[in-house]
């Protein structure tokens, strides 16, 4: 990887959002990181629903290889960020990906803790 000193005006790579709220909570920094891929996600692929809500689908085996963890490390960040209150997920029929919703803090203390 080739890298540079920040001036200025120095453009920025491509980066993905990560809410300030999100870095003080009790998860793991993998499920910190899986967020940031999700929300950069739903906010570039985002599928709308009826009710104008986005989500996205995000199988477990595509979120292993994007974030180069195993099954059962992405099953528990997945399982940390629900019950930290920063996504919802939806079953869908077997063999289906669930919809996940990334929900986003509204202020500094509105995540579960």
């Amino acid at each position: 990887m080739e890298v540079e000193f920040m001036t200025a005006g120095t453009p920025l790579p491509p980066s993905m959002p990560l809410p300030g709220a999100v870095l003080r909570l009790p998860v793991s920094s993998t499920a910190k990181v899986m967020y940031a891929r999700m929300l950069d996600a739903v906010l570039t692929d985002g599928i709308e629903d009826v009710n104008g809500i986005l989500y996205i689908r995000f199988p477990i085996m595509e979120l292993s290889a994007v974030l180069s963890r195993s099954h059962m490390t992405v099953k528990r960040s997945l399982k940390e960020l629900e019950e930290a209150g920063l996504i919802v997920r939806v079953r869908q029929g077997i063999g289906e990906p669930n919809k996940i919703y990334v929900l986003i803090p509204k202020t500094e203390g509105t995540c579960h803790e």
